[in-house]
């Protein structure tokens, strides 16, 4: 799905440069990709750490699964190669957010390393993160409100993450969240200072 159709395009140079935007918002735009299985808390953290960092006067944004899939990702299913094309369009996405100096918080399944190192790679240098939301299995399940789990055991939904499709854990992710055993706010602290650390807002 991602093979180049359009012809006679040429990509456009700005006046204003990304430098310039991060000097205007005193950040350094970011991706930080959540990754981690169905409730395992990547759209809770995202959204608080989100909400901490706009009281500080931060420019932030989430880029959340299902909203995504309501708009701009509406025409693709849960298939592997689905799978595969929506984690690319949001990728590019997060790209050009990044350009504009914002701190971009991912919060997706993203099941396939392949999938999540081809983000990376779309990225700069230093300009993506990724998070291990960790949290086993029967902690994601006691969590799921929704009845998720419980539709997919029942064979109600195919390709589900964790029960009949696979997830693929990050081997080196640049931070872990242990959600299984630590509070909501520990993860957003955590997050947080890991940001700061690496200059990307300031402590």
């Amino acid at each position: 799905m991602s093979e180049q159709r359009a012809t006679n395009i040429t990509w456009h140079t700005h006046h204003v440069t990304r430098e310039m935007r991060e000097a205007i918002l005193g950040q350094r735009g970011v991706t930080v990709w959540l990754t981690g299985l169905s409730g395992s808390g990547k759209s809770t953290v995202a959204v608080a750490a989100e909400r901490k960092l706009a009281e500080k006067g931060r420019a932030t944004y989430v880029l959340d699964g299902d909203n995504v899939r309501h708009g701009l990702n509406k025409n693709l299913g849960f298939s592997h190669e689905d799978r595969t094309e929506n984690i690319r369009r949001i990728g590019e996405v997060a790209k050009l957010f990044v350009d504009a100096g914002l701190i971009v918080f991912s919060s997706f399944i993203s099941p396939y390393r392949s999938d999540r190192d081809a983000v990376r790679a779309l990225h700069d240098e230093n300009r993506f993160v990724e998070v291990y939301v960790d949290a086993d299995l029967a902690t994601c399940e006691a969590r799921d409100v929704k009845g998720l789990y419980e539709r997919a055991r029942a064979g109600k939904i195919p390709e589900f993450t964790g029960i009949s499709a696979p997830y693929e854990a990050p081997e080196d992710p640049e931070l872990v969240l242990s959600t299984g055993g630590e509070s909501v706010d520990q993860s957003v602290a955590k997050l947080i200072d890991f940001l700061a650390k690496r200059g990307y807002v300031e402590p």
